[in-house]
């Protein structure tokens, strides 16, 4: 079985046929920014870390333009404003099953971002579950849990498999097995099919991390067979400050609410009776209802526009970018799992004779170019991939605002791609690197 096959049993995106209502790729805001370089020029901004934060696309822009007139609370008021927006509210619900295929009796639950939904379900584990997660995870994936045990990055994909299978079957009591689908340091796409299927075979259940995925590809929960899925709206297309989590109701319906306060209650006197449906169970106080408007808002763009275009073009930039990367010496990609694996739009590599912060700082300084550059918020994955050392000092802040730890060692840059990307952003890109080599 290959190991696109093992990602995705029921159809790979690629195969997938285009809607009938596809049309053209939707358009970012910025895509005209100007920044200032050395120099002081203006040059055309190279935004190439959407891995971070995606632009916003003009049809989510448009929703939220339209939703701001008759913007009010919702689920409590009986004006026209609040029951409109409380439709609104509801309709991205909707939107946002539909956009991951989860059941019909699945709960979505808006959050934050993908960290916040991650925290909510550990707050709603049942007592004494035991959760597996490997040292390839995202932070938010790694630090929430009570009891985790700790698998080490795999060499390959069926690695992977049987490491998951060998700590689930040692596992007495409830547990849970914590995967990204796509690596936020590598691109490369995790066979969370196979490992749903061996997470249920020991009575397990799953966690997707799809906060890479769902921007570059197609998510069927329901024919993964996944238990949970989270991600976030601002690696969507939309602005900061909304996210899902999405999956099986019962445990979300058990747990402790995760924050409380109004609308989280059914009745409050001497004694506080919780709701059971835990959309407004865990959704206490006013929601980021504009937020999630953004986020169906980009769930519709992507979904009429058809994935066969995006993946398409995406394939095409990503290749050209590896390739050219490839071709300047002392230049390294970032892989576990070799050239060959399959992919999200994600490059991060490092740069001999270089720093990760001086060449990122180079990159937009000097070409007007925005890449990332530290341990992307997965410490010991970009330790195992450089071969560092697991310091006691070592993801210290050491003054990065974004948390990455962008220190002079044990750091990469990382070029991520996506809507609004252009051939000649990432032909600037390597020539850029390739400038900065000769300098050398």
């Amino acid at each position: 079985m290959s190991t696109l096959t093992i990602f995705n049993s029921a159809r790979t995106p690629e195969a997938a046929p285009a809607s009938a209502t596809s049309r053209p790729i939707p358009a970012v805001l910025g895509a005209d920014l100007e920044v200032p370089v050395k120099g002081g020029r203006l040059v055309g901004y190279a935004n190439l870390d959407y891995a971070a934060s995606a632009p916003c696309l003009e049809p989510v822009s448009a929703a939220v333009t339209a939703a701001l007139p008759a913007y009010s609370s919702v689920h409590r008021g009986a004006g026209y404003a609040s029951q409109l927006t409380t439709a609104r509210y509801e309709q991205a619900r909707h939107t946002v099953r539909a956009f991951v295929g989860a059941r019909p009796d699945d709960s979505v639950i808006f959050t934050r971002n993908t960290t916040d939904a991650t925290n909510l379900l550990a707050g709603c584990l049942p007592e004494g579950t035991t959760t597996v997660v490997f040292d390839t995870e995202h932070h938010a994936s790694l630090l929430p849990w009570r009891h985790a045990v700790r698998l080490a990055p795999p060499a390959f994909p069926g690695e992977a498999v049987r490491a998951a299978d060998e700590a689930l079957a040692a596992i007495e009591g409830p547990k849970l097995l914590v995967v990204t689908a796509a690596s936020n340091v590598t691109g490369e796409l995790w066979p969370i099919a196979a490992l749903a299927h061996i997470a249920h075979r020991h009575g397990a259940r799953i966690l997707v991390d799809a906060a890479q995925l769902v921007p570059h590809r197609r998510l069927n929960l329901t024919a993964l067979d996944l238990d949970y899925v989270a991600f976030s709206g601002h690696k969507l297309y939309a602005p900061f400050g909304a996210g899902a989590l999405v999956g099986r109701r019962d445990w979300l319906a058990e747990g402790e609410p995760y924050l409380r306060g109004g609308g989280a209650v059914r009745s409050v006197g001497e004694s506080v009776e919780w709701h059971d449906d835990p959309e407004p169970r865990h959704e206490a106080g006013t929601p980021n209802v504009l937020g999630a408007i953004a986020l169906a808002a980009a769930c519709d763009a992507l979904t009429a526009t058809g994935w066969t275009a995006l993946v398409r073009e995406e394939e095409r930039l990503i290749a050209r970018l590896r390739s050219g990367l490839a071709s300047i010496e002392g230049v390294r990609e970032l892989s576990l799992w070799g050239d060959d694996h399959p992919r999200v739009g994600i490059v991060s590599f490092t740069v001999a004779g270089y720093t990760a912060r001086e060449v990122a700082e180079a990159l937009s300084g000097e070409y007007g170019i925005g890449v990332r550059d530290g341990k992307f918020c997965a410490h010991p994955f970009v330790r195992h991939l450089l071969g560092t050392s697991n310091s006691a000092s070592d993801g210290a802040s050491d003054g990065a605002p974004d948390g990455d730890c962008a220190d002079d060692t044990g750091s990469a840059v990382r070029a991520s791609i996506g809507i609004g990307s252009t051939q000649e952003h990432v032909d600037r890109l390597i020539e850029a690197v390739r400038d900065l080599v000769s300098r050398r």
